[in-house]
């Protein structure tokens, strides 16, 4: 049993006893039964008065909590759906109060963290809003009245590192080109002349807005500031080849050129150079001017070079007249002028087509070289051996060089293919030059063949003429045991060596045939130089003349 149980019971009791002691009072007063009854009503009517007002309070605090737990329920409800929360399932079998009590913890709880959420969002915005400023973005998508879920605030502080990475890579490009573009301007002695520059440059950093369009606008400057400077360098190289080739022209001492050593101080301005430069120029072709006549001639020597480096043919040079006036004026020096930068431009654009044919033109040359040592007689006598290695370079340049004229071969298609017009070497078609070269050394070759020929039938012509031949001495078998003797050339000697020391009428007779005979086959070679004849039937019909009239004698 409860202990209200107990309580009610005893109050039960209370009331009972009251009302026993009651009676008893009113038994010892002599109350009427009428008044007794009245009296008994009214201590009734104040009970149940009482009573009544007792439940109609605790009624009244039901109700009370009925509502409570109902506000309760429907706010927890509207937190849960502003905080994006599955809402709690109620307990079973709890009372009122308890139910109560938990729905408003749970309110208390709920409402603390939206007050939270609420005042992280403000903080996310204003740092968004501070950063939107510098690095002129869009702002998060986020509604600054709703209450953001978990989610939405860690994207949003997501977001806020990423900005802030992002200004800081930003503010660290700014002051690069900035510091790039300072050090750019003072080098050309250029002054901000945009409010966009004077910004940049002027500026405090941190004011700068650092936006996309910003930090492009700042490349393109920084760009157009290094091509002016890449210009104002790349004209002060020109300058200064320029001025070294007046130097040259007009024989300025060494200690007396300035050009390089302008270029050369670094303290000094890409401005300042190029100005120094500039008038130095032009001190230079004022002094040109009044040596027009040796800076022609010097400038007539250079072309000469160059038509020699592009392989001009006679037809080609002479193309050029003022090249042979002797009226030597600005306007012929301006011809000359304008005429070797053509030339050295032609020079460049080809010069890897120059480069092989001169490596043709050298190994040609070493080739031809070599086929006319090989042909002279002398070349026995070397005892370093050098013959064996040229011998091999010979054969290894007959082999590369028709390997470098198939590659040349290409190298002309493509040029000729690019440029639509032919290479041409001392006026012709390289490959037509290169073939013309060939007939042309083996024409020589044949005309030294034949003139070898001839020289052998003279000689031979001679010998019988005056009956003295000379023969290569060839190894005696020795019997085995015979000791080796040393080497003896052996010559064939006439037993008179001319008529005036007693050569007979017959034996003059004799080589009289014989002579006749041999002046036919050399009129006939004549007659047929691309025939290779022999003069063994010449030569053995005189050794059997000579078997019967001469004698072998050692020398």
């Amino acid at each position: 049993m409860r202990k209200s149980e107990i309580h009610a019971a005893e109050s039960v009791s209370c009331l009972n006893k009251a009302l026993n002691e009651l009676k008893d009072i009113w038994e010892e007063i002599g109350i009427p039964e009428d008044q007794r009854l009245q009296r008994t009503d009214a201590v009734h009517m104040h009970i149940k008065n009482l009573l009544d007002m007792m439940i109609a309070e605790e009624e009244g605090l039901k109700k009370r909590l009925q509502n409570s737990i109902e506000t309760c329920r429907k706010e927890v409800t509207s937190l849960c759906n502003e905080l994006q929360v599955q809402e709690c399932q109620e307990e079973d079998g709890l009372t009122m109060l308890q139910l109560e009590k938990d729905l408003r913890t749970q309110a208390k709880m709920m409402l603390k963290e939206k007050s939270a959420r609420q005042s992280e969002l403000k903080s996310l915005i204003q740092q968004d809003q501070d950063l939107c400023d510098i690095l002129c973005d869009d702002l998060f998508p986020i509604h600054p009245e709703r209450v953001p879920s978990q989610q939405q605030l860690q994207n949003y502080r997501q977001h806020i590192n990423a900005r802030n990475q992002e200004k800081e890579r930003r503010h660290a490009e700014f002051v690069e080109m900035k510091r790039q573009i300072t050090v750019l301007m003072e080098d050309l002695e250029q002054h901000p002349d945009t409010s966009f520059e004077k910004d940049a440059v002027c500026e405090d950093e941190d004011a700068f807005c650092l936006s996309v369009e910003n930090l492009s606008s700042l490349k393109v400057l920084l760009h157009q500031l290094e091509s002016r400077k890449a210009e104002s360098e790349a004209l002060c190289v020109s300058i200064r080849g320029r001025i070294a080739e007046l130097c040259e022209m007009l024989q300025v001492p060494e200690e007396e050129r300035e050009g390089e050593s302008l270029m050369q101080n670094t303290y000094a301005s890409t401005k300042s150079r190029l100005n120094a430069l500039q008038a130095e120029l032009q001190r230079l072709e004022e002094l040109k001017k009044k040596n027009i006549e040796r800076v022609i001639h010097t400038i007539r020597s250079e072309i000469v070079k160059f038509w020699e480096k592009c392989y001009y043919s006679p037809e080609q040079r002479q193309a050029f007249t003022p090249y042979h006036s002797d009226d030597l004026d600005e306007e012929v020096l301006r011809e000359h002028e304008l005429e070797l930068e053509r030339l050295k431009q032609d020079y460049a654009e080809h010069s890897e087509l120059y480069d092989a044919v001169i490596t043709w033109s050298s190994n040609w040359t070493l080739y031809q070289e070599l086929e006319k040592k090989a042909t002279d007689p002398s070349r026995f006598n070397n005892r370093g051996g050098n013959l064996l290695k040229e011998e091999k370079q010979r054969v290894d340049l007959q082999k590369s060089l028709p390997k470098l004229e198939k590659s040349l071969k290409a190298q002309i298609d493509q040029w000729e293919a690019t440029h639509c017009k032919e290479f041409r070497v001392n006026g012709q078609p390289f490959l037509q030059y290169v073939e013309d070269q060939w007939n042309r050394h083996h024409m020589e070759k044949e005309r030294e063949k034949q003139e070898r020929q001839m020289k052998k039938m003279k000689q031979t012509e001679e010998d019988l003429l005056y009956g003295t031949i000379i023969r290569t001495p060839t190894k005696r078998r020795l019997a085995a045991g015979t000791p080796t003797p040393g080497k003896s050339r052996k010559v064939l000697t006439l037993g008179a060596r001319t008529p005036a020391r007693g050569r007979t009428p017959r034996g003059l007779e004799r080589n009289k045939e014989n002579i006749s005979h041999l002046s036919g086959a050399l009129r006939t070679m004549a007659a047929s130089p691309q025939r290779n004849y022999s003069i063994t039937s010449v030569a053995s019909s005189y050794s059997e003349f000579a078997v019967r009239s001469l004698s072998l004698t050692p020398v």
